[in-house]
């Protein structure tokens, strides 16, 4: 009996590690393509994130697990074979580029070859420390067993991967450029697919967003907003964007109460805290979180700018000055996006407005002049046009 290769198309569920879930603007909407065979083998598509743009991944996955499994016991020491990492899960990972890739290598970061010391679950209480690179694709060392902490997005194709896989697992991967996200400054054989091998030997227990407390959101939501900005200020622009579309996606889930309920919880974090001694816990306010999102909707808009997605600025602009109507540096973006898609007229409003917030700001004032000066530019070249039609 003949068998038929089983085709299935899903949404792809939004994780800590995936930036192109579609919950944000910052990156394109990406289906996830998920082709089973009868032999075991399961092919997933999807688009990462890297200093240079946005790369397709192809991942080809087998069920058979690896002879280098660590083996552990105790449910608090590490996931089990049959749980896959989550949000904080440290994961001991390996990549390796494929042998038949020549001058592939050059592609990829080299640092960090020195041979790290085999690591026990129980062991693994931090990261592998190592910093992303410019010229890079995959921004982890190559062919030694590193520590990745699962959400922090150090290399976003390595993470997308691992929390596909189980302890044990190994996962072929063909790289390949999205054109629409490419950077012109990136070399031309970056073009080129990489093929390359990921195995993930042993992980940490995490949580799922829906299982974290708001503290633990809250911590995770500061973090990826710093690391967002040292990224922006190193030339990571797509990092930037990476980080701030993270912290967005843990902060709409934040469950922020009313005043009322607000002072009771606070009453009651309160009382735990001196019947255990704890103090650590901050809850946000309402008024925090507002205006984080509105800074997070900004920062993610000037990075859309950089890499030349207008209409996405706009609409993170948008919603930055809708939390926050004083927001200056929102209203000042959402104004270069309008500029940018030949709105003048829009433009102009957005402009204006932040002239109403800042007085004599020069930066408005150069953007209302270079809009006139535009707008007289088109109006003489439809005169010239008409004339030449009617005489």
């Amino acid at each position: 009996m003949k068998m038929k290769m089983k085709m299935k198309m899903k949404m792809k569920k939004p994780s800590p590690s995936c930036p192109t879930s579609g919950t944000h603007p910052g990156y394109p909407f990406e289906t996830m393509h998920s082709n089973s065979d009868h032999d075991g083998v399961d092919v997933t598509s999807w688009v990462s994130v890297c200093p240079g743009g946005l790369w397709k991944v192809q991942l080809k996955q087998t069920h058979e697990e690896s002879q280098e499994i660590v083996s552990y016991s105790g449910d608090d020491a590490a996931c089990s074979s049959s749980d896959c990492p989550r949000l904080g899960s440290l994961c001991r990972v390996r990549v390796r580029l494929k042998a038949n890739m020549d001058g592939a290598e050059s592609l990829v970061s080299e640092m960090g070859n020195e041979k790290l010391s085999d690591q026990s679950v129980a062991e693994m209480t931090e990261a592998t420390p190592f910093p992303r690179c410019q010229d890079a694709v995959l921004q982890v060392p190559l062919g030694d067993w590193i520590t990745l902490r699962l959400g922090e997005g150090q290399c976003d194709i390595t993470e997308a991967c691992v929390e596909r896989m189980r302890a044990g697992q190994k996962t072929e991967i063909l790289i390949s450029r999205v054109e629409n996200g490419q950077d012109v400054s990136a070399p031309a054989k970056a073009k080129l697919p990489l093929c390359a091998t990921v195995e993930l030997k042993s992980c940490t227990p995490g949580k799922e967003s829906w299982e974290m407390s708001p503290d633990e959101k809250w911590q995770w939501v500061k973090s990826h907003k710093e690391r967002g900005g040292v990224r922006f200020r190193s030339g990571d622009v797509w990092g930037a964007a990476d980080s701030y579309s993270r912290a967005l996606k843990l902060i709409i889930t934040l469950r922020v109460h009313g005043r009322e309920e607000e002072e009771k919880e606070q009453e009651a974090e309160e009382q735990r805290d001196t019947d255990t001694g704890d103090k650590t816990h901050q809850h946000p306010s309402a008024n925090e979180v507002k205006s984080i999102k509105a800074e997070l909707h900004s920062n993610l808009s000037l990075c859309q700018l950089k890499v030349n997605q207008p209409e996405r600025a706009k609409a993170s602009a948008t919603k930055a000055t809708l939390l926050e109507p004083g927001g200056a540096k929102a209203w000042y973006r959402m104004g270069q996006a309008y500029q940018m898609l030949n709105e003048l007229e829009e433009a102009r409003k957005a402009f204006r407005k932040l002239l109403e917030l800042q007085p004599e700001s020069p930066a408005a004032l150069k953007a209302l002049k270079d809009i006139a000066r535009i707008e007289k530019e088109n109006n003489a070249q439809l005169g010239l046009r008409l004339s030449k039609m009617f005489s």
